[in-house]
């Protein structure tokens, strides 16, 4: 078999501080607001995709997590076109590709899958076709935050103004480098599918909720400016503020959606109110919580706080079995299980009782890269058949 160009890349998941929800054109994927996101490192958080370009091969063919997908749906269809659109390799070439791609993560739970999965196939098909320029408005075309995955650090996605959707694009706010003492710890309430997807959310919410209106108007660009300055500045107290209040909005407008929206259970409220009493006790904003379409907590907090919090998480949510309960620097564990808290704290880490095995697991990660190139050794495909090599 005669590869024709092979290519094999990863991206980033995205955790918006400021939240994308709904749309003003469901076919170009264009907001109603624009929104803000932190980079995950993709040490912990990845998806990887592979490519294969072959004149053999008898059609498009796409691979997720090891079952084939139709590649015939809308958005796949949307993105291979705008890529060849582009393209200033293969045109002249007759092929078809095949494409293997896999998440480290659980897929459709809340986790931005779709954001690191579009980004990264939108990624690997512009290197392995020669696209040069910006090409977050096609991952866009995929997943509206997947144009969030295409940097690393702290990004913002304008909503733009055109019709056609050209300038609704991504923009690095600032590098990964930036802030080196920001943490995520994300407490994976849940790793199954949720019932609602965020693309049926987001028209129920933008059909039905009072509250679009205001956010989208007023609300969020005011926020989008004073966030933008806490991350200039490091402010953590103003950044996680309105971390926490834009999340707090975001699911306050699925509630007021007719039918109403709950992505949020017993165990992310339990989280909400244990960080907003650590915070209130302690004087001042520790840390901060945002939740996306789904039950998991993202928490930010600055490197100072990671071993309290940790500690203050571990009483709180206790497991007998520790094996891959903690996913993180075991110094921070180490630390944790040890640490004393202040006697002003005592009342924030003794709850009345524990609440275990509510949660699935601890993900401990940092700010992180935007895409990167894997060498052709890490191929998922096997070049031989250009078949996944889990099929072998």
């Amino acid at each position: 078999m005669v590869v024709l160009g092979s290519i094999t890349c990863t991206a980033p998941v995205n955790i918006a501080t400021i939240k994308y929800w709904g749309k003003r054109d469901e076919n170009l994927i264009l907001p109603l607001n624009s929104s803000l996101s932190g980079t995950l490192h993709q040490d912990d958080l990845k998806t990887t995709t592979s490519i294969v370009a072959n004149d053999e091969f008898t059609e498009d063919a796409l691979w997720l997590n090891g079952v084939k997908e139709d590649i015939s749906a809308v958005r796949y269809q949307n993105v291979l076109k705008a890529i060849r659109d582009r393209a200033t390799k293969l045109q002249d070439k007759p092929h078809h590709v095949h494409i293997v791609s896999v998440n480290n993560f659980p897929t459709a739970a809340g986790l931005a899958s779709s954001a690191s999965g579009y980004c990264c196939l939108v990624y690997t098909l512009a290197q392995l076709y020669g696209v040069e320029g910006d090409v977050s408005s096609i991952a866009r075309l995929g997943s509206g935050s997947a144009c969030r995955s295409m940097f690393g650090g702290f990004v913002k996605w304008e909503m733009g103004t055109k019709e056609d959707g050209s300038d609704s694009i991504a923009v690095q706010v600032q590098p990964e480098s930036h802030w080196p003492e920001m943490n995520i710890i994300v407490l994976v309430v849940n790793d199954k599918k949720k019932e609602t997807s965020s693309t049926a959310g987001m028209q129920q919410s933008a059909q039905t909720s009072p509250m679009m209106k205001e956010r989208c108007a007023t609300t969020v660009p005011q926020r989008m400016k004073d966030i933008e300055e806490a991350i200039k500045s490091r402010d953590f107290e103003v950044f996680g503020d309105i971390t926490m209040k834009d999340s707090n909005d975001f699911h306050e407008v699925c509630a007021t959606t007719t039918p109403p929206i709950y992505y949020l259970n017993d165990t992310s409220r339990y989280i909400i109110n244990l960080v907003e009493k650590y915070n209130t006790v302690s004087g001042n904003i520790k840390c901060a919580y945002t939740f996306d379409a789904g039950p998991n907590a993202c928490i930010y907090l600055p490197e100072q706080n990671v071993t309290e919090f940790l500690a203050l998480v571990l009483k709180h949510f206790p497991t007998g079995d520790q094996t891959n309960y903690y996913r993180g620097p075991n110094k921070y564990l180490q630390q944790s299980q040890s640490y004393q808290e202040p006697k002003v704290l005592h009342s924030v880490f003794n709850p009345d009782s524990a609440v275990s095995d509510r949660l699935k697991y601890i993900l401990h990660t940092k700010i992180g890269p935007g895409p990167q190139i894997l060498p052709e050794s890490d191929s998922l495909i096997d070049l031989s058949t250009g078949l996944p090599k889990s099929q072998k």
